[in-house]
């Protein structure tokens, strides 16, 4: 179609079959010319973001990947009724068909050794045989070089690059649980924050309790009667401190705040510095993320666990800035584990429904204050259930693998309600490559988001060229 001639009236447009074209075809074209010149900019912007022009090894066609990207099936099914089931498993399901959440939470299940296996089946480091080194063991127990129960639940892992060691931290609950009251969640009372240290990551040396819990002052934010989850430590290169973000609360979970805590060494100790509720809200679980440029940022659940808070910290991470965006608001997400590929923002988040497992979501953003968007579950593999329960486990941390861009570790806590000492690891592949299969909140700005792939494995190891000091 064209215009015959500039001086006629600009609603007449002759089209080559000698009929009129009317406005709102000349309309609907223009308009698909504005949306092709915005495809064109995302990609050129998409191709400049990413260091255009470049060929980049794609870690998805890696051949020491490969194997880690083949779709792992599992067949699992509900037993039949045997003997004398748990009173608390009869009192939550009156009315429904026993499912495999039913069975993952009723510690009297027959399934309960597929869900928690024994310590016959346990990662052992100084035990292993041969052909088992180097291998995780998605569930299974994990002992430290000790021989004990690795205890850093809810934790992250700190690359320290002077001592090219990996520190990984985390609630230690080596004790009793109990319910405070007969409505209360199951708990145990807070004892500390537990350090590991590693230069392989599947080896780990425990450095012990380096936060340690409040015996005697009943008013103090670690008093054993409260609450310390998902501790999470940034080196500050400025201050030389090693700075420790965590959720702190009260039995009831009322208090919702912050703790901050700073050491000298990522061994500890740290010394405990006070809590408080960022940007003036509740705050529960939390996460913070140290970016290439040295700036850190936190994000927490807030009001009520409906929407995730994000802001950036003061230069000494020792507190929040004035700054503050709500991002997946009326979502209810909670677990935010953050990482960044190749300039973009991509976040794991589980739902909120207390020690049960629930399907995850990936998200993603070009700027860490958002927008985010959604881009669906990341599971792949085992099964329907499987993937709905997030393997069922819930995110607490990605850790990239150096040498690997693209390739992460997704680590995720198995919570065992009653015995959360006996709580699980679930550590995965995690790749991110190839285009998202959902479609997002809007699609008018043509985000070119990659795939984030989280893949199902009994049993897996990094890749043998992989070099754990190369710089992250």
């Amino acid at each position: 179609m064209r215009i015959r001639n500039k001086c006629k009236k600009p609603t007449s447009l002759r089209c080559d079959a000698g009929g009129r074209c009317s406005t709102s075809v000349f309309v609907l074209s223009l308009l698909g010319c504005l949306l092709l010149f915005q495809l064109l900019y995302s990609y050129v912007h998409h191709v400049d973001r990413h260091g255009g022009g470049e060929p980049r090894l794609l870690v998805s066609n890696h051949p020491q990947f490969r194997e880690l990207q083949e779709v792992e099936e599992e067949s699992l099914h509900v037993p039949p009724p045997k003997g004398k089931r748990s009173p608390r498993a009869v009192k939550r399901r009156p009315k429904r068909t026993t499912t495999l959440i039913d069975e993952f939470l009723d510690e009297n299940s027959q399934m309960r050794h597929v869900f928690f296996p024994g310590r016959k089946r346990a990662i052992d480091p100084i035990l292993a045989v041969e052909n088992d080194k180097y291998h995780y063991y998605p569930g299974r127990m994990w002992l430290d070089t000790d021989g004990h129960p690795i205890q850093a639940h809810g934790g992250g892992i700190l690359y320290d690059k002077s001592s090219r060691t990996y520190y990984w931290y985390g609630e230690y609950k080596d004790g009793i649980t109990y319910h405070a009251h007969k409505k209360g969640a199951a708990r145990v009372d807070i004892i500390g924050v537990g350090c590991y240290s590693s230069k392989d990551l599947w080896t780990w040396k425990h450095e012990g309790i380096v936060l340690a819990a409040e015996e005697t002052d009943e008013t103090h934010d670690l008093h054993k009667s409260n609450v310390l989850e998902r501790p999470k430590v940034i080196y500050n290169e400025k201050t030389e401190k090693y700075v420790m973000w965590m959720h702190i609360d009260d039995a009831n979970y009322t208090k919702a705040s912050v703790g901050v805590a700073i050491s000298d060494a990522p061994d500890g100790p740290f010394n405990y510095l006070g809590s408080h509720r960022p940007h003036g809200f509740e705050s529960r679980d939390m996460t913070v993320f140290k970016d290439d440029d040295g700036v850190a940022y936190i994000v927490y659940s807030s009001e009520d666990n409906s929407e995730l808070h994000i802001g950036p910290l003061t230069q000494d991470y020792l507190n929040v800035t004035s700054v503050m965006r709500r991002i997946l608001v009326g979502q209810h997400r909670e677990a935010p584990a953050l990482f960044k590929h190749q300039g973009t923002y991509y976040m794991i988040t589980s739902g909120c429904t207390g020690w049960a497992p629930n399907e995850a979501l990936a998200h993603a953003a070009e700027s860490i204050m958002g927008p985010w968007e959604t881009m669906g579950n990341p599971c792949l593999g085992g099964n329907k259930m499987f993937r709905l329960t997030t393997f069922f486990a819930q995110s607490t941390f990605v850790l990239p693998i150096s040498g690997f861009p693209g390739a992460f570790i997704f680590m995720a806590d198995r919570w065992n309600p009653a015995d959360l000492r006996d709580s699980r690891y679930v550590w995965l592949p995690l790749i991110v490559a190839g285009p998202a299969d959902e479609p997002l909140e809007y699609s008018f700005g043509f985000p070119w988001w990659s795939r984030v792939s989280i893949y199902w494995h009994r049993k897996w190891r990094l890749p043998q060229g992989w070099n754990p000091f190369q710089i992250m």
